[in-house]
């Protein structure tokens, strides 16, 4: 065989080899916020596997043989209460330490360092240089993630005018506010366009005209593709966000689903309840198993077997009533049940 053909054999191989990669990793949009209409997915593959991980500091077992799937394109909630393993979780997920058993999988194949170029990791804790001008930190960070100077400089400023930060983008770190330095670590953790966002406690410090601006964003980055992940103390945004998650308690998965196999599981089993008068009706009642009254207006959870009817009638009777409605549980109501049954 002739060198030309050798070369030529082997530029065909090479070109067949690339459109392999680009269909496995399909690139996203350079115009960050605006969907690829090209963009697609195999939707079999999941984004995030841990199968049996262990973590153990010492004597302490920080994560005890956890597994679970995140599946690649949806927003998924890992939740449980303070030291519960949530960051020891991430924290493996990431590589940033090792399982002492069991294994990681991301994008489809055991872990490695070079997944990282796909992931973006927003931590709880700040990580920002407090003397360094916004710009000049967001340049640096983008560098750090292989992408030009100014390639960064370019996305960091259409991103400081997304999230509202544009007007101090020249100002040093410690100057903004901690709702600010909040959205330009968000900021950071988007400049690569990484196709996997791990979101560690998002809403801290934001006021609620900015964690719906941050929300509004994530929407529209999972309608682009991404795979979101939240870990986070607020329900609400956990109930209203994700598709499907993962509660752990003392290192273990104590429940795990859809929400919307989840709340199938607990039934109608909720009562709101709108009334003026005397809450006598609340105590030592068979018929409720706990509540959360807010003055007017309380939450029960009726005990098992109860009838809503009878309860109805029963508040009738002493008080006058404006809502009577029977509802699912709410997430943060199913967290306080099967955490405390975890610790029972």
């Amino acid at each position: 065989m002739s060198i030309a053909q050798n070369r030529a054999e082997k530029e065909e191989l090479g070109g067949k080899d690339e459109t392999r990669r680009r269909k496995r990793y399909p690139r996203f949009s350079s115009n960050i916020l605006e969907p690829n209409l090209n963009f697609s997915v195999p939707t079999s593959m999941a984004t995030v596997e841990l199968l049996q991980v262990r973590k153990s500091y010492d004597k302490f077992v920080a994560v005890k043989d956890l597994s679970l799937t995140i599946e690649q394109g949806s927003i998924f909630g890992l939740l449980g209460p303070n030291g519960a393993g949530k960051t020891s979780t991430i924290r493996m997920m990431i590589g940033i330490t090792v399982p002492d058993s069991g294994q990681v999988r991301m994008f489809g194949e055991p872990f490695r360092r070079d997944h990282l170029k796909r992931i973006g990791y927003l931590p709880e804790t700040s990580g920002l240089y407090k003397r360094m001008k916004v710009s000049e930190q967001l340049v640096l960070f983008g560098q750090l993630r292989g992408l030009t100077a100014a390639d960064a400089a370019s996305r960091a400023k259409k991103w400081c005018e997304r999230m509202e930060i544009a007007a101090w983008i020249d100002k040093k770190t410690e100057e903004l506010s901690k709702g600010m330095q909040q959205k330009m670590q968000f900021i950071a953790t988007l400049l690569h366009e990484p196709e996997f966002l791990i979101m560690d406690e998002p809403f801290a410090g934001l006021d609620p005209v900015n964690a719906t601006l941050l929300k509004d964003v994530l929407l529209e980055l999972n309608k682009q593709g991404r795979t979101i992940l939240f870990s986070t103390h607020r329900m609400d945004q956990v109930e209203r966000l994700c598709s499907a998650i993962c509660l752990i308690n003392r290192g273990e998965a104590v429940l795990q689903g859809t929400l919307k196999e989840i709340k199938g599981r607990y039934g109608r089993s909720n009562v709101q309840i709108e009334y003026e008068g005397p809450d006598e009706f609340l105590h030592e009642n068979g018929l409720i198993q706990s509540f959360n009254n807010y003055g007017n207006y309380v939450e029960v959870r009726l005990a098992p077997g109860a009838d809503s009817q009878k309860l109805l009638h029963m508040v009738a009777q002493r008080s006058r009533v404006n809502k009577f409605e029977l509802v699912e549980p709410s997430l943060e109501d199913i967290f306080i049940d099967v955490v405390g049954k975890s610790d029972a």
